[in-house]
């Protein structure tokens, strides 16, 4: 295989190619000037919603034991720290005052965007026969997405970054931020029709739902479901409830085929959600060989569909239900970290 040739064939039902042998941006190639000029058309009333959460919640490691809330701290400036620093230097007649801080973040642990870099599947790309491990567009770990050289590299660096080199050489967060992801966003209201208990959604229930509410979803639009899992936790006030959180809110099952056909078909640009990972998670388990997540596969592996969790979507979608809406104008571009597989968000709707 030559650069440009990175697979001689793709999975089943996967778009690798469709928009270039070389394409990191997947079906954000849908949201066109035509996209955004349609979002705009959505503002009304000029009133703007912030979608994201505070990003120290969901508040302790219990939705996932490997992410932590930030950790803020003054940066150092002649041995002490640099907040409330008075500026006398040589001069006493200064008088400044100046504070400086940094931010250890773990990328995916609040409101966030999912690269492409995020899950990738084992999968014989090149037709020899043996699986290795890839990510869309057949781009490869280990040359186009490396991890870190020593294990120690993988924990919590000191300001000051990490030793390692790991980092996403292709798929990288910071070609979604490029885009700028903006356009036409629609709201399928879950939590409205399911409630706060915990159900699968499949296609079946997802239609009926479409249809009740007169939803339209057309090719380039983003598509945000809200589920009421995100205004959960902040009842829960940073210290979650393991135990409800698995009892709380509508998710997506990964498992139904249709479902993931209808994904591909509508022609979403991105799908959002209020939850924790869009789709149940763990999904059902199987007896025979197959993701755990099977819409991270089918979104971010094969057809190039960023996913959005833990947005705070709650006071949008009872303020469209209210007006009788269900599309807006969505700006969410994620943080330009170039290599990082995931990133922050603080997304702005505006009606």
């Amino acid at each position: 295989m030559t650069e440009q040739t990175r697979w001689t064939h793709r999975p089943p039902g996967s778009n690798w190619g469709d928009f270039g042998p070389d394409d990191q941006c997947g079906r954000l190639n849908l949201i066109t000037p035509e996209k955004v000029r349609q979002g705009v058309a959505e503002v009304h009333e000029g009133l703007a919603f912030c979608l994201s959460l505070p990003l120290d919640l969901p508040g302790g490691n219990v939705l996932n034991p490997r992410r932590h809330p930030p950790v803020l701290r003054p940066t150092v400036r002649n041995g002490k720290p640099n907040l409330n620093y008075r500026l006398i230097g040589d001069n006493p007649l200064h008088n400044d005052v100046v504070s400086d801080d940094l931010a250890v973040l773990h990328l995916q642990y609040s409101t966030q965007w999912d690269s492409f870099a995020h899950v990738g599947q084992m999968f014989d790309a090149d037709g020899d026969g043996v699986p290795e491990p890839r990510y869309y567009n057949g781009y490869r770990a280990g040359y186009d997405i490396l991890g870190p050289l020593l294990a120690e590299d993988a924990g919590v660096p000191a300001a000051g970054g990490m030793r390692s080199t790991s980092r996403a050489q292709a798929l990288g967060i910071e070609h979604m931020a490029e885009r700028c992801v903006q356009g036409r966003a629609v709201m399928i209201d879950l939590h409205a029709h399911c409630g706060d208990a915990r159900e699968a959604v499949g296609y079946d229930r997802l239609m009926r739902v479409i249809d009740a509410d007169r939803v339209t979803v057309e090719p380039g639009d983003m598509v945000c479901l809200h589920t009421g899992f995100a205004q959960a936790l902040i009842g829960m006030g940073g210290q979650p409830d393991a135990e409800r959180l698995e009892r709380t809110g509508a998710v997506l099952d990964g498992r139904d085929e249709r479902l993931l056909q209808w994904i591909t078909d509508s022609g979403l640009s991105v799908l959002i959600a209020d939850n924790y990972a869009v789709e149940a998670h763990p999904a059902a388990a199987r007896d025979v060989c197959c993701a755990t997540l099977p819409l991270h596969e089918h979104c971010l592996f094969k057809l190039g569909i960023h996913l959005g969790e833990l947005w705070h979507l709650t006071p949008l979608a009872q303020w469209l239900r209210a007006h009788g809406r269900h599309r807006f104008l969505l700006t969410a571009p994620p943080l330009r970290l170039p290599g990082a597989v995931g990133s922050p968000a603080t997304p702005v709707a505006t009606v």
